[in-house]
């Protein structure tokens, strides 16, 4: 099968990735912090390397970078972590369900009562800043947004949204689980959280993302429990990541992920996002003959890597079909693309696409030009 579902994971893995894992479970086969022993040592000690790896490549420090289950996890835990009994979020009209439902069910807190509003975003970066700035006030908590849409690939004025948040002292928790790894994301200038998804543009295993904090706004954690590194009292301990890691983690996941660090660090991002975006712009190229099928921007939208507009992703229908038929024949022979809602139900209102869903072509530095034109030489066989 010919994979372009790499925007819900990347596949297949970096050969570094892959050796990773297999010396992970036959080498590194002791609980982190939780013996004396040298298996334990020595597996907390390559825990470590990577977690240095994931710091360095988000410009954080070890201590406040935090592994976590995925995306998800990590944006549960800011989002909900820097909640009060009346706070008030501000997010944006394309986000992903990881972030429009925490905030939601904030909504529903018992005792207290927290709100949060929608702003709207435009081509024009200036009017999707202004629309976030009119909606801060004093009773602001946090802006949770993120870096690129997971259904169009559009790329949020996320920089400019977090210095209006450092000039207004809110906190800005980004959603880096579409742009990292492909966009230049660091944590600083007004970025105080950093969540990612480990198994997308990292190129880590699936079940593993990272929490990355600037250290200036205290969390609650999401949950308590043992931590390894503190075992004696009730109370969980306030250092980091101990705090926010209870619980046996995903060593293999995690010493995977600092693999795929090292990955993007030999590649270089700049070079896999221009691959990506060349193998989108070729695709688009090649279908634009017909009107049957329809492209929701153009080839020309991308940018460059150091301005980006859009990641390397083209969303797109076909006339009288529904997004899951048109995947499921694609399926059939034999290329892998995501249709459906992408779990955003709030872009989808937006883009009006409730009822079809999308089909998402997501290439990622392993594909090549022959199997887009493949894939092209299909699409035409059953539009035409």
């Amino acid at each position: 099968m010919i994979y372009f579902d790499n925007a819900a994971t990347t596949f297949p893995k970096p050969r570094v990735v892959n050796l990773a894992v297999q010396k992970a479970i036959n080498e590194y086969g002791g609980n982190p912090g939780r013996a004396g022993h040298k298996l334990a040592m020595n597996t907390a000690e390559a825990v470590f390397i990577a977690r240095e790896k994931c710091a360095d490549f988000f410009g954080a420090t070890v201590e406040n970078t935090i592994f976590t289950l995925n995306c998800t996890h990590a944006l549960n835990t800011a989002i909900k972590g820097i909640g009060e009994k009346f706070s008030h979020y501000v997010i944006s009209d394309v986000e992903h369900n990881a972030v429009s439902r925490p905030v939601h069910a904030m909504t529903k807190m018992r005792n207290g009562k927290c709100t949060y509003s929608i702003a709207k975003t435009y081509d024009d970066y200036l009017l999707t800043l202004a629309s976030f700035e009119k909606l801060i006030t004093s009773q602001t908590t946090a802006v949770v947004c993120t870096a690129a849409s997971n259904v169009t690939g559009k790329v949020l004025p996320y920089r400019e949204i977090a210095k209006l948040c450092q000039k207004r002292g809110v906190c800005f928790i980004l959603d880096a689980a579409q742009g990292g790894g492909l966009l230049s994301i660091k944590i600083g200038d007004g970025i105080n959280f950093i969540c990612c998804s480990g198994h997308k543009g990292l190129y880590g295993i699936m079940g593993s993302g990272i929490l990355v904090s600037d250290g200036n706004y205290r969390l609650n954690p999401l949950m308590e429990g043992g931590t390894g590194g503190s075992s004696y009292g009730l109370e969980q301990p306030d250092n980091c990541p101990d705090k926010f890691e209870s619980g046996t983690g995903n060593t293999a996941g995690s010493i995977a992920l600092g693999a795929g660090i090292d990955f993007l660090n030999q590649i270089g991002t700049k070079r896999i996002y221009e691959h990506e975006r060349e193998l989108c712009q070729l695709f688009m190229k090649e279908i634009s003959y017909t009107e049957k099928i329809k492209l929701y921007f153009k080839p020309n939208e991308f940018g460059e890597y150091e301005n980006p507009n859009r990641t390397p992703i083209v969303p797109f229908n076909i006339d009288g079909m529904n997004s899951n038929e048109v995947t499921e024949k694609l399926s059939k022979a034999g290329f892998a693309l995501r249709g459906g809602l992408h779990c955003a139900y709030l872009t989808h209102k937006k883009l009006n696409t409730l009822e079809t869903g999308i089909v998402r072509f997501a290439p990622s530095a392993f594909n090549n030009r022959k199997e887009v034109l493949a894939l092209v030489r299909f699409l035409r066989t059953f539009i035409n």
